[in-house]
């Protein structure tokens, strides 16, 4: 009979006599007479690394038990310290230089006309020598996955970028109003952003998280200072599919119950426990996914109980009744959900829905890979529900685009991750985690919460005031820099105006604005712009959206 036998991932082991000699320098061979000659027989090398400032290894040792997972291996019992430079700063005075003049409501005659209304900037890209936009898309359809969606009837190739703007091949310049999907929260190539991480690269690309380094332990510090509570253990991960499978992991881990509980409509992951959370036909493959439970959606434009949170949550404890063994392993959902067209979550839904999944032993999972870092206005979008979360997610705006997540929990859920062997090669990669220490730094030095809650405020009530001029906006929600406009071709029936959509996008695209769709309809324009977003572009944006509707 076949024994059982389960693997793990091979370390690479380190004889004893170099592990002794590593502990005692009395330990000697026959040809080496202290650990000092040994180390004077190692190779020559032409490089010299700059003297190091940063904190001591004891320091970022300390650092790591608090702030890091417990689960992360070291190599040795007295850790190597991988070092990299100083973090340096450059000025800020770019972005002060995002000035534009007074809007304008002068009729438009043509689309040059508008264009010379887009607000000034002081960036010019260097020329581009490059591929044309034709020889990429037909490059990417032989070597490409034909999954990959397109944006615009006649696709863009967008070779520079700074702040809220991109530029395309011609030098073109377009306001971005959608950010690469949330993530460049910041600004496109922000040189306080930039620097640090250059620098980091020149030094250190990829020691992994089995040696000491200060980039890792000193970003999970300051991003725990960011949550409430008992939040404050970090794993680190490349993507916000990767942090919800593995916060929907430790849930069952953790609670010994293996029933999930989300919301329909929203989006949490492509991969399998993900994809199963995910309530959104058109991102689910016919693969097996069990054990989720989708409960209604509390929208308070198409559904069923209008603006009344509390009804919705009823629906939860129904399907945790009725559908389960009135146990659960966790709750998780979006505060705003941004794949399911912006569709921000009645009042009062989610402090009921906690009370219900809290009740039933249930774990609460805030999944914030949208709506974090600023985008809402308050730094994280469960922050406006009076809630506290047991896990939180987030990613895209974590790193202004380096691939980037992260998984935050408290120390006994950590716990459950030290069981067996949990490792993730480049989660917490040093050059990633530079990026996120130098997006926190960026938020707070330049006021972009602050800016996001104004400005965005200042654009809901324009675009609220389109909607009093166009029949087709059937609705406008969201919060700070996170918006979305619903397009109907019917207010009464909301029957969904998907190609208008499209078509309207192109125009915008056309007078320089560059805005994103969603919604299970497509009938749904995303709203999420850098944060550095202002007053002036909000103005030229509503500007085009208003024209482009107009020439319909």
């Amino acid at each position: 009979m076949m024994q059982r036998f389960t693997a793990k991932r091979s370390l690479q082991t380190v004889s004893a006599s170099l592990l002794r000699r590593c502990i005692s320098s009395t330990s000697q061979t026959a040809s080496v007479k202290d650990t000092d000659e040994f180390l004077a027989r190692l190779p020559p090398f032409d490089y010299a690394p700059p003297p190091y400032s940063g904190p001591s290894a004891d320091e970022i040792l300390n650092k790591r038990k608090e702030f890091l997972s417990p689960s992360m291996p070291l190599l040795f019992r007295k850790p190597r310290f991988t070092a990299k430079r100083s973090l340096q700063t450059v000025s800020a005075s770019l972005l002060r230089r995002c000035i534009s003049s007074t809007s304008q409501t002068a009729s438009v005659k043509d689309t040059d006309e508008f264009l010379a209304r887009l607000p000034p900037f002081d960036y010019a890209p260097p020329p581009y020598s490059g591929p044309s936009a034709d020889e990429i898309l037909n490059k990417r359809k032989e070597f490409l996955s034909p999954s990959m969606p397109l944006l615009f009837r006649k696709p863009l190739n967008i070779v520079d970028g700074k702040m809220q703007y991109l530029f395309d091949e011609s030098g073109r310049r377009y306001l971005d109003a959608f950010a690469g999907i949330a993530v460049v929260n910041c600004g496109h190539c922000h040189p306080d952003v930039l620097e640090p991480v250059i620098n980091q690269i020149k030094r250190l690309q990829h020691p992994t998280v089995m040696y000491l380094n200060h980039a890792i332990a000193e970003f999970s510090e300051a991003l725990a200072s960011k949550l409430p509570g008992d939040l404050k253990v970090v794993f680190f991960t490349n993507s916000g599919t990767e942090a919800n499978e593995l916060a929907l992991m430790m849930a069952k881990l953790y609670t010994g119950c293996q029933d999930i509980v989300s919301i329909r409509n929203g989006y949490h992951g492509n991969a399998a426990g993900t994809m199963g959370a995910t309530g959104h036909s058109l991102w689910k493959f016919n693969v097996v996914q069990t054990g989720t439970h989708h409960a209604l959606n509390p929208d308070p434009y198409r559904g069923v109980f209008g603006s009344d949170g509390e009804k919705y949550a009823r629906d939860v404890q129904d399907l945790i009744q009725y559908g389960t063994t009135g146990h659960i392993a966790g709750f998780i959902c979006e505060a705003i959900q941004g794949v399911g067209g912006m569709v921000e979550l009645a009042p009062g839904y989610m402090s009921a829905a906690y009370d219900i999944v809290k009740k039933a032993g249930g774990l609460f999972i805030a999944d914030e890979v949208q709506s974090g870092f600023a985008r809402t206005g308050n730094f994280w979008g469960f922050e406006a529900h009076n809630v506290v979360p047991d896990i939180v997610t987030m990613a895209k705006g974590i790193g202004n685009g380096f691939p980037l997540g992260a998984v935050v929990t408290t120390p006994e859920i950590a716990g459950v991750l030290t069981r067996r062997c949990y490792f993730n090669t480049f989660g917490g990669n040093a050059v990633a985690t530079t990026a996120g220490l130098a997006v926190l730094n960026v938020i707070e030095k330049e006021k972009l919460q602050e800016n996001a809650s104004m400005v965005g405020s200042y654009l809901k009530g324009k675009l609220n005031q389109l909607k009093e001029k166009h029949e087709i906006i059937g609705d406008v929600r969201g919060r700070g820099l996170m918006l979305g406009i619903e397009l109907v071709s019917d207010r009464k029936l909301k029957t969904p105006a998907t190609a208008e959509t499209l078509h309207i996008m192109d125009q915008m695209k056309e007078l320089g604005v560059l805005v994103g769709k969603g919604g299970y309809f497509g009938n749904v324009f995303r709203i999420t712009p850098p944060l550095c977003f202002t007053k002036e572009d909000a103005d030229y944006l509503v500007e085009a959206m208003d024209y482009s509707i107009s020439k319909m």
